[in-house]
């Protein structure tokens, strides 16, 4: 055996970084990424022109290397800061883009009058819908948001197009549940969504003034796809028919949360939602069909390629269905992806390599930098990622030479189902660190769900629902439209028993904030790094996984005051159950702990408030009017934290060594947690705000009350 010295390492070393000679460009988006990932970090919204003057000369240093033929380690650094500096500059210029009215909290109803946009996925408190303003009572008309979403009181909302009155009550789009957690205002802003209302009555027609062409052309599609959604579920019935209208047009009005949840549970809800699955097998449908129908026609097929031809076909289907689904940023994203794949093929170049994946990750970035923020991205990507690796990997099996029937017939099934384990895992393990930092769930069963589930989903239930879909409006759709239901029942059947199965979901707590970009460069790592050195990322890759979490706080105080949740043997007691429940799921999941109900003895609770009669760590007055002197004297005497919904503008003596917090605080700061330090007898507590993490951004104006 040869022995190993300094030489032959160095050697060894060298092959394997010269193997990266064209791997190099790959880390571009990435470090384009990353630029869009430190502005959304900043905790303060910067100004354009440092951005801007940083990424001009970060990309004229890169180009005067190239002129100037510097090394290639420098061209390479340059070429990264560039990109850095150019994501950080168009993560600026999208966000001054975008940027409209924020509704501010008003003290009471309103009345709103506008048009439906949209029909949205339905909440907790009932149907919604999004809406265009056009006037709102007490709102001057340059502080009118270019869209709001309502929740309004009948079972379906209106359908778009509709001109509609509503009284109700309008707030800006609500903060975090808790300092870290999803930021739906965020994801609001870029979205041009500038309140939430929540209606007080039925929703009444009216007249309104003629709208853009540009608005009337949105309503009208949106008029289709919900029109097609309401023939669908009239086709199926609501249970396999709200699950095909969401697969088909996106629309989730018939979705039945119950089936949501054993979605979820069992590791199947990214089925129900619009992204690259779904366009990978409505595009891959048409390409192979298109295909297959030019090879059958020998005179067309020695005329064309009928591989472009079919990517026509791909790119058509793309399209239109980005059009159907009502292009949200998911789909737009996996059209985006799927279109590069097909023009890859016109080009004739390889369409699924890593390069075009790199290709299709900058396009969207450029377009939607706050994509890199959001789950659907990172896990789209990171799956993909993994999934072309493995590919770029998979060794080339030589071809059977004269090989019986059977025996052919036995390899290459043995072959296929090889392939879709082990692509499973691969993309399971890609995304997993994801799902556990943002859903703070793990489906256990989840793998065989989804191999139990693919083969249904892939060659029955969504080219049948495409080809429904396609001949509804002719009248035409039913047999498909039936073929896809009894799928989707076989598919929600499974969902059920997995879901039904003991420990079918962990609960697992979110690691520090720093941990996912650790979790997504060693993935990519993994992924981009062409050797046995790509092995080297697998610990950052697991970071997630086996990070330390940061201890938990004693005490969760929703913003407003309105709820609250403290530790106890590693439940969380809830102060009010049923109240505010969306916020308590959120800190729960994301502490990973159980939530309890608060025992009824040993607690005074009324209508505005409740104490602790003994002992217990907060007491809570969520009416609107300020306590007074003697009330604020017992809630202060009862529990060690006392919050106030309202302002108070006098504390008795007996709130001297109490931390009281009231409107003010959460008016500035949203939703706290409250760790305790020192002896209980010193009643020293360390907070941790909503708006500490939130910093002072463009959509974290008007503080508002958490849950959707």
């Amino acid at each position: 055996m040869a022995a190993i010295t300094r030489e032959t390492v160095t050697e060894w070393l060298g092959a394997q970084v010269a193997a990266q000679s064209l791997r190099w460009r790959l880390w571009a988006p990435v470090a384009f990424g990353g630029g869009c990932a430190t502005y959304f970090a900043f905790r303060a919204e910067p100004p354009s022109w440092p951005l801007l003057l940083f990424a001009v000369a970060a990309s004229g240093g890169w180009l005067a290397g190239r002129r100037l033929h510097l090394a290639r380690a420098w061209s390479l650094c340059l070429l990264m800061l560039a990109f850095f500096a150019l994501g950080l500059a168009v993560a600026k210029l999208r966000t001054d883009a975008v940027a409209a009215p924020i509704a501010p909290a008003l003290e009471g109803p309103t009345v709103i009058e506008g048009w439906v946009v949209d029909v949205d996925s339905p909440g907790s408190a009932g149907a919604r819908a999004i809406i265009a303003p056009v006037r709102i009572r007490g709102l001057a008309p340059e502080q009118t948001p270019v869209r709001i979403r309502a929740t309004i009181k009948e079972a379906l909302p209106p359908a778009p197009g509709e001109p509609i009155r509503l009284f109700a009550i309008l707030n800006p789009p609500p903060a975090p549940a808790s300092p870290g957690a999803y930021d739906f205002g965020r994801t609001a802003f870029f979205q041009r969504i500038g309140g939430v209302a929540f209606s007080l009555g039925e929703t009444r027609s009216t007249v309104l003034p003629e709208v853009p062409w540009r608005l009337r052309l949105v309503m009208k599609i949106n008029a289709f796809r919900f029109d097609l959604a309401k023939r669908i579920v009239a086709r199926q019935g609501e249970r396999a028919g709200g699950v095909a209208a969401a697969m088909t047009t996106g629309q989730e009005a018939w979705l039945d949360p119950a089936e949501v949840d054993v979605m979820r549970d069992s590791g199947l809800a990214h089925i129900l939602s619009i992204s690259g699955l779904h366009m990978a097998v409505v595009g891959g449908f048409a390409f192979f069909l298109v295909r297959l129908l030019v090879a059958l026609w020998p005179w067309l097929a020695l005329r064309v390629s009928g591989k472009k031809v079919a990517a026509w076909a791909g790119l058509l289907a793309v399209g239109t269905y980005l059009v159907v689904s009502g292009a949200p940023p998911p789909a737009e994203r996996a059209a985006i992806t799927a279109a590069i794949a097909f023009l890859a093929v016109l080009l004739d170049r390889q369409a699924i390599t890593m390069h075009a994946l790199a290709v299709a990750a900058f396009v969207v970035l450029l377009l939607q930098p706050e994509a890199i923020v959001t789950p659907g991205f990172q896990m789209s990507f990171a799956a993909t990622a993994a999934l072309v690796a493995l590919v770029e990997a998979w060794p080339r099996r030589p071809k059977e030479i004269s090989a019986p029937l059977p025996i052919l017939a036995v390899q290459r099934t043995g072959a296929w189902i090889g392939a879709a384990v082990l692509a499973s895992l691969v993309a399971g393990a890609a995304t997993g660190p994801f799902a556990m930092q943002h859903f703070n769930r793990s489906a256990m069963y989840g793998l065989a769900a989804n191999l139990a589930t693919a083969p249904l989903s892939d060659f029955l239930i969504m080219p049948a629902l495409a080809l429904g879909a396609l001949l509804e409006p002719i009248g035409l759709g039913a047999p498909f439209l039936w073929l896809a239901a009894k799928g989707i029942e076989v598919m929600l059947a499974i969902g059920g028993w997995t879901a039904g199965l003991p420990g079918a979901v962990r609960t697992i707590a979110s690691a520090p904030e720093i941990v996912l970009p650790l979790a997504f460069l060693g993935i990519l790592f993994c992924c981009l790094w062409r050797g046995p050195l790509r092995w080297l990322g697998l610990p950052l890759a697991c970071a997630v996984l086996i990070w330390p979490r940061t201890p938990t706080p004693d005490l969760w105080i929703g913003d407003g005051g309105l709820q609250a949740a403290w530790m106890q043997d590693r439940q969380a007691v809830v102060a009010r159950p049923g109240v505010r429940q969306f916020a308590v799921d959120v800190w729960t999941r994301r502490r990973g702990l159980e939530a309890v109900e608060r025992p009824t003895e040993g607690w005074t609770c009324g209508r505005f408030s409740c104490a602790p009669e003994t002992s217990g760590p907060v007491a809570l007055w969520w009416g609107r009017r300020a306590p007074t002197a003697e009330q604020m004297d017992g809630l202060c005497r009862s529990a060690p934290v006392v919050s106030i919904r309202t302002v108070v503008r006098e504390l008795p003596p007996s709130c001297g060594r109490r931390l009281v917090l009231d409107g003010l605080d959460y008016a500035r700061g949203g939703a706290v947690e409250l760790k305790r330090e020192g002896p209980a007898a010193a009643n020293r507590w360390r907070a941790r705000w909503v708006s500490d993490v939130r910093g002072e951004r463009p959509w974290s104006r008007y503080g508002a009350a958490e849950g959707q």
